[in-house]
């Protein structure tokens, strides 16, 4: 007898649906084709210990089970509550007429308890999408999965109820979330908060210009002067997510297994990989592509700590994402894309010994080591990098000091303010939404300078000996320092401050 179920496979960020056609006939035998992978072949054994502990069997037949379409390669073993449940409805085990208006999914125990997989919110927004019914699935994954209205999600937590569901016509407790009241209830203030610094108030300045603008940033400064500590509280004064961003953000992080038991993600991601990572971690890839650090960075923040200990090339794959905002990763047979569009914080020490440009320490560094230290960090890197600021140590007397710094919550209102005017004056572009995207043709429209400012530039670029790049990095901070201002005209003042975020452009840094 021939039975068909239905399950879901994860190809970058979307799910494509996989029917599971299982055939049990006279003979004795067990064919699983598909290209399924060595999860998925070792599934038998699973299904049958489960099965044999809830008073079913694999019969002893010939049962013939293809996953299609076969030429898509499956992986993992979140099919096996689908092959299972095939496999008893084809043998007449149980009765399951409505086996076609659900998707099945759920990785089995030798008990017949249910495991969580990953991608359940993709397989959801593909289930809704293809007029299914409900989803069936592990408890663990149903919050996750109820986040799709118009779709019935049951979490389950053993193979039992799933073959009473559809035997005996037991009832099973469907998830239901308003998932804009669940977002609103997850949108907590982040941990960190602005007001535990002590002193920077430069580097704050900094920060906020960084946040209201999204321009990637670096900060170099010898160890113990506190980059680390700010880079974790940048998320802190970021504009609040939209729930379309949680949406994008929770969708990544399902696909590698990794969402909370709220379900929602209304927090803005903060990823700090080790210098020690690899290319494939940090932009995503492998045999089974998953999203690397820069995706699960998406709509937030990567910092990469001390940047000059990374490999070189592994910087060097991030250009194109921090250009297009996105990952492409090709394949004999299949492409994948993953979003990334994240803020970039690094920070790094200004040469080898730490205390370069520190006046209470002797350089113990050659021209030399400094020289191979900086050249880490190539150009091109440096290009997409909008903000260079120096952190100096903070002094005894501020570190000593009780009074508390101004909190988070103001100044991401600042923030968020300078980001609405944005939002309007790119509000007929689809690919720009803040100053930093801008490309050559809107910072000629949007970053006029007066004849004054225009001469500052010049003159600046000359006695600093500022490279080229960094005249349309200096525009577009300048137009967010006028929009925190909510100044309409850039005028000298920003383009002055603007300047002096740009220190690795000058001689003696990186010649």
């Amino acid at each position: 007898m021939l039975k068909k179920v239905f399950g879901s496979a994860v190809f970058g960020v979307e799910a494509t649906t996989i029917t599971v056609e299982v055939n049990v006939d006279g003979g004795i035998g067990y064919h699983l084709v598909g290209l399924p992978d060595n999860a998925i072949k070792e599934s038998n054994y699973r299904i049958a210990a489960a099965l044999q502990n809830n008073g079913y069997k694999i019969p002893g037949k010939k049962i013939t089970i293809n996953m299609a379409p076969a030429d898509l390669r499956k992986e993992g073993s979140a099919y096996d509550l689908t092959l299972a449940i095939g496999i008893l409805a084809a043998s007449k085990q149980i009765q399951a007429d409505a086996l076609g208006e659900f998707l099945i999914m759920g990785e089995l125990s030798l008990d017949g308890g249910l495991q969580p997989i990953k991608g359940a919110l993709p397989i959801a927004i593909k289930a809704r999408e293809e007029g299914y019914k409900g989803f069936i699935l592990p408890i663990q994954n149903a919050k996750e999965a109820a986040i799709v209205d118009g779709l019935e999600v049951y979490g389950v937590e053993n193979i039992k109820q799933v073959i009473n569901y559809f035997d005996k016509g037991e009832s099973l407790e469907q998830t239901i979330i308003n998932t804009r009241e669940e977002f609103a209830k997850n949108l907590n203030f982040p941990e960190f908060d602005f007001a535990d610094v002590k002193g920077q108030e430069s580097i704050k300045r900094c920060m906020e210009i960084a946040a209201a603008g999204g321009h990637n940033i670096i900060l170099i400064g010898p160890p113990g002067a506190g980059k680390t500590m700010l880079a974790k509280r940048l998320p802190s004064i970021l504009p609040p997510m939209t729930l379309k961003e949680a949406l994008e953000t929770t969708k990544i992080h399902s696909v590698v297994g990794r969402v909370k038991d709220s379900g929602l993600m209304a927090q803005r991601p903060f990823r700090s990989p080790h210098h020690t990572i690899s290319n494939v971690a940090l932009v995503g890839g492998g045999s089974y592509p998953q999203p690397g650090e820069i995706s699960l960075s998406h709509n937030g923040v990567l910092f990469l700590d001390e940047l000059p200990e990374f490999k070189r090339e592994v910087l060097e794959v991030m250009r194109q994402p921090l250009e297009d905002r996105e990952v492409t990763i090709s394949r004999a047979k299949f492409t994948v894309t993953y979003p990334s569009s994240f803020m970039l914080v690094a920070s790094m020490n200004p040469s080898p010994s730490g205390y370069f440009n520190d006046p209470d320490s002797p350089v113990t560094s050659s021209p030399a080591e400094m020289q191979r230290y900086l050249s880490k960090i190539s150009g091109p890197l440096l290009d997409r990098i909008d903000i260079h600021i120096e952190v100096t140590p903070v002094p005894f007397e501020k570190l000593s000091d009780d009074r508390k710094g101004e909190t988070s919550v103001e100044i991401r209102q600042r923030v968020t303010k300078a980001r609405e005017q944005q939002t309007k004056r790119f509000a007929e572009s689809d690919v720009v939404h803040y100053n930093a995207q801008m490309n050559t043709k809107q910072i000629r429209k949007h970053c006029k300078l007066d004849d004054a400012s225009m001469q500052l530039l010049k003159t600046a670029m000359e006695r600093l000996n500022l490279s080229a790049r960094a005249y349309d990095r200096i525009l577009k901070v300048s137009r967010t320092i006028a929009d925190l201002e909510g100044s309409e005209a850039i005028t000298g003042a920003h383009i002055s401050e603007a300047i002096q975020y740009r220190s690795l452009d000058r001689e003696g840094w990186l010649g």
